[in-house]
């Protein structure tokens, strides 16, 4: 399991790392005006969609009922309820789809109370979300595809694949900006772009894999009514998240000018860990607990979420406190240039210092939540999404006027605490999380390390560096990396000296056989 949390974190990295680029792309050439916020809005339902199918829900309800048919009753039935599977959501996605582009002026009305329609945004968020909304039918099917791979063992092949959205991003952004003139336009267009060509490689490292998948006639047997009834809760359940920061660019469209970017950017850069460290957690925690969910497996089940918790929060905590620490720097270092200015870069710094407190909460929300899912159970997980939305919602409401910028992100974070909780004390009371004392030795520890780390960069960094968000360029860029490299080897020397980690352990592990692939 940590060589495949490893290799499905590693590729989500690369990704994140380019979309990283592409967001620093955007703003340098869209800046925090209209252009960039209705962009950003008719971006939010694809990336929404990207995120609850590629990384949530979908593998929650596909996987089991794929890899148990594949166990059970061979290859066979496994490819043909896939096939069914794909042909039957393909369907339904592409009449959303044909709903959405017809009644798309109402949808934005919805999902930007703020874009008045004789305003310029307004006209320009339709425009660029009918031009992005059919990436929501290739996201799916490409998911699915991603589901066939994971249950195959082929993490590898189906977590490379969704680098293609950054790559196709990053390409459109500069042919749009030096070759078109119209940045955001073309950057809507590489959306749904990627979307094809992310399929495509999918469907392609499938056929490698030895299985092959093709559409038919959609039919609603058993199977599929079973799977669409796991799969509408669980886009509650283990994406409340994204359903949550949805809630916050609605709000945000209601704040000053700017406050859309300023949001949309913290967001990115709390994604980064995020992404990486809750995906790959989820991804691959699912196919295992399930196995020992079947074999009533309930002690090795334990020890298997408590190992899990711990991988993820091995990192997600120096993640928090060092975005925390350094918000300022991180934000001027990666998007003060071009028309994305200092001011900018300092209130969406004040953004991310909000959404990073909750860090651990959110990945901590993908963790938990496949111990319902392996257990058949995605009702427990909307229940508690019904309730975590209802107070985003009225946190949000509380706090965007006094707070502004900070109130959406910080009723997020406060949110996903609320969500945690309810999700941690539900599994506890069924006998399927059990804290171990070793496990909670280790959490203060890695806090412990986290906060040392926090505590002597922020010496450094007024020492050596105390004007650093006013240096341009490659110097700034450079103090920044300086100040990174010196907190990540500070909390690995931190994490030796407290007995956490070893790297002789680690690789030690991972060079241990894997185990063999399901026939």
């Amino acid at each position: 399991m940590l060589k495949n949390f490893l290799t499905v974190g590693g590729w989500t990295m690369v990704s994140r790392v380019l979309g990283l680029v592409r967001d620093q792309l955007l703003a340098a050439f869209l800046g925090t005006g209209s252009a960039q916020a209705a962009y950003l809005v008719a971006f939010r339902l694809p990336n929404m969609f990207r995120r609850l199918f590629g990384e949530g829900a979908f593998n929650a309800a596909f996987v089991p009922m794929f890899t148990a048919r594949l166990a059970q009753n061979g290859e066979a039935e496994a490819r043909a309820f896939a096939t069914e599977a794909m042909s039957a959501l393909a369907s339904w996605l592409l009449l959303i789809t044909i709903l959405g582009e017809i009644l798309m002026p109402w949808l934005i009305r919805l999902i930007a109370p703020g874009f008045t329609t004789e305003g310029t945004e307004f006209d320009l968020a339709v425009s660029l979300t009918r031009i992005t909304f059919p990436y929501l039918v290739l996201i799916c099917v490409a998911a699915l595809v991603a589901g066939v791979l994971n249950s195959l063992h082929r993490f590898s092949m189906a977590a490379a694949a969704y680098v293609s959205f950054n790559v196709v991003g990053i390409g459109s952004i500069l042919y749009g900006a030096f070759v078109l003139h119209d940045t955001a336009y073309a950057a809507a267009w590489g959306i749904t772009i990627s979307g094809i060509v992310q399929l495509g490689l999918l469907l392609w490292s499938l056929r490698r894999a030895g299985m092959t998948l093709s559409f038919g006639r959609p039919r609603f047997t058993p199977a599929m009514h079973d799977m669409i009834r796991r799969l509408v809760p669980g886009l509650i359940g283990s994406g409340v998240t994204q359903l949550n920061l949805t809630v916050d660019t609605m709000i945000a469209t209601l704040l000053p000018a700017g406050s859309i970017s300023w949001l949309y950017f913290a967001d990115r850069m709390n994604q980064l860990p995020l992404g990486v460290l809750g995906a790959a957690a989820g991804t691959t925690l699912l196919p295992v607990l399930t196995r020992h969910v079947a074999n009533g497996e309930i002690r090795e089940g334990h020890a298997t979420l408590n190992r899990t918790i711990d991988y993820a929060l091995l990192l997600t905590l120096p993640a928090c406190f060092g975005l925390i620490t350094l918000a300022p720097e991180i934000m001027a270092g990666l998007f003060g240039f071009g028309h994305f200015t200092i001011r900018d870069a300092m209130a969406s710094a004040q953004s991310l210092r909000a959404y990073a407190a909750g860090l651990p909460a959110f990945v901590l929300v993908k963790v938990l939540s496949p111990g319902f899912f392996a257990h058949g159970d995605t009702r427990t997980p909307v229940n508690i999404g019904y309730v975590t939305l209802a107070l985003n919602l009225a946190l949000n409401l509380a706090l965007y006027r006094p707070l502004a910028h900070i109130g959406p992100p910080l009723a997020s974070t406060l949110a996903a605490l609320g969500n945690v909780a309810l999700l941690g004390v539900i599994l506890y009371r069924r006998d399927i999380f059990r804290p171990d004392r070793r496990s909670i030795g280790r959490l203060a520890r890695m806090t412990a390390a986290s906060a040392l780390m926090s505590a002597a960069t922020i010496v450094i960094a007024r020492i050596a560096m105390p004007d650093l968000i006013g240096w341009h360029g490659l110097p700034r860029a450079a103090g920044l990396g300086a100040l990174i490299v010196f907190a990540g080897a500070l909390y690995l020397l931190l994490l030796a000296l407290l007995g956490v980690a070893r790297p002789g352990a680690v690789l030690g592990r991972l060079r241990r056989p894997r185990p063999a692939p399901l026939p």
